[in-house]
């Protein structure tokens, strides 16, 4: 296995010796190394075998290593498989999050491997592509055989009588497969159903279908342009904001609509001066107080219950529910809320999750790199010319809906969420707070912050609140990553 650069980025050599990798143009740096790592790092280009600077876990080639896992970090690195270094490649896997680097979990021949049921092959472009909204990483695979020795693997399969197989994947390629958990391990004695043995009792909720999308709408676990990309923009022209109308007679219903501001319910009223908010005051923040009164009108626990579920007769489970002030998939109420806060007036710069329940904020210890990470990817997402003085991401308790649910468990979570973000959005504008709902969250950020994996609690969207600046604009438009 070697790893070499990706396709957008180039190695440069200046005139005074100085390293750089050019992206779109673009020079980062890379300082100057010795002679004969200079000479090394051109392979680069083509490929330098992992085993030249590592192996099993062992420092060959310190400053090799540093750089290659440097440039890893940075997602600039892609890792090819073939017969020969010099040869055509056989498959090339792309890291799809920024921490990925090749581990080779140990396959034996008596080992028994099937394919995950997360796993799919699919083309992009001229390619095919193998992957998993579970893999930290997708494979292109350049080997028809290998393709087919893969599909085999839809049944469990002995990796000695795999290898028989002409064109069968190496124990190399099983182990990176087994890494990125596209295949997984099996005892065929003991594992009744292969749904219940991979992963752990939470992954066993998840359809295919859910967890790729929650995977691939989200960041963190993708390398796709994400956002207002106006990818189409020169090919097919927007649609219309109002849709044509319907051929035939129109029954006009504004005579029955009473004009002036008195024939205005207050409900109306609230829904019309909603408004989205990118600018907040970082002299007068948001009061402790004031986040009290909002947290407690949006989303605090009324009631609790259990019932027994009757579809199942006698001695069937017992399930609980919780009412909150916002209607909920069957009552389900799988959301939890937590704060990123910058500025709160009474409350300290850190992370919470809100005890629905208590009414009570509790804070989680994360590192302020994180931190700053989600606050910033917030103020981007916004364009905003400042961080948001409390940022809100809207978690879901998956398994909550799944349990219940099935092939519409991901659709009626993100319903629940667009449901509460309304709510969010009255109960700041009865307040006179500035909120703005934000479309992109980075699930792989919101675990590494809160220890969770990201199948079983994890971020459907974000909400920030503070108070609005005197003149900040206003729009209605929803934050979705690349806003202008």
């Amino acid at each position: 296995m070697s790893a070499r650069l990706v396709r957008h980025a180039t190695l440069e050599v200046g005139p005074g010796g100085e390293n750089a990798i050019c992206i779109d143009g673009h020079p980062i740096g890379l300082g100057k190394f010795k002679p004969d790592t200079a000479k090394r790092v051109q392979r680069l280009r083509m490929g330098l075998p992992i085993g030249s600077f590592e192996s099993d876990g062992q420092i060959i080639d310190e400053e090799i290593h540093l750089l290659v896992r440097r440039l890893a970090r940075r997602g600039l690195l892609e890792y090819r498989l073939g017969s020969a270094p010099d040869s055509a490649d056989q498959v090339v896997i792309e890291p799809q999050v920024p921490d990925y680097w090749p581990q080779l979990p140990k396959v034996r021949d008596a080992d028994v491997l099937v394919l995950s049921r997360f796993a799919y092959l699919r083309r992009r472009g001229n390619e095919m592509v193998l992957e998993s909204p579970r893999a930290g990483a997708l494979l292109r695979i350049h080997d028809p055989k290998i393709a087919a020795a893969i599909a085999t693997l839809s049944a469990p399969q002995q990796v000695k009588r795999l290898r028989r197989r002409n064109g069968s994947p190496t124990l190399e390629l099983l182990s990176l497969l087994m890494d990125c958990q596209i295949l997984f391990k099996i005892d065929p004695v003991r594992d009744s159903g292969l749904r219940p043995t991979e992963g752990d009792s939470h992954l066993v909720f998840w359809d295919f279908h859910d967890l790729l999308f929650h995977a691939r709408s989200t960041e963190g676990r993708h390398a796709n342009p994400s956002g207002g990309t106006f990818r189409y923009a020169g090919l097919i022209s927007p649609l219309p904001a109002v849709r044509p109308g319907w051929p035939g007679e129109k029954i006009d219903l504004r005579g029955y609509t009473g004009e002036g501001s008195e024939a205005i319910s207050p409900a109306a009223k609230l829904l019309r001066e909603r408004r989205s908010t990118r600018t907040f005051d970082s002299q007068q923040p948001i009061t402790l107080a004031e986040l009290s009164k909002f947290l407690d009108g949006v989303a605090r626990v009324q009631a609790q219950w259990s019932l027994e579920l009757e579809e199942f007769g006698d001695n069937g489970p017992v399930a609980e529910y919780a009412a909150r002030p916002y209607p909920a998939a069957g009552a389900g109420y799988e959301i939890e809320l937590y704060l990123a806060v910058d500025k709160c007036e009474g409350l300290a710069r850190g992370f919470y999750h809100y005890d629905a329940g208590e009414h009570a904020l509790v804070a989680i210890v994360v590192r302020h790199q994180d931190l700053d990470a989600q606050l910033v990817g917030a103020q981007f997402a916004m364009g905003a010319p400042g961080l948001p003085q409390i940022l809100i991401t809207i978690a879901a308790r998956f398994g909550r809906i799944s349990w219940k649910y099935s092939s519409l468990a991901y659709a009626l979570i993100l319903k629940d969420a667009g449901v509460l973000i309304q709510t969010l959005y009255l109960m700041a504008t009865d307040m006179g707070l500035g909120a703005c709902a934000i479309g992109s969250v980075n699930i792989d950020l919101f675990a590494k912050m809160t220890g969770i994996d990201f199948h079983v609690e994890g971020p459907v969207g974000q909400f920030a609140i503070g108070r609005a600046a005197q003149s900040c604009p206003t729009t209605d438009v929803i934050s979705s990553g690349n806003e202008p």
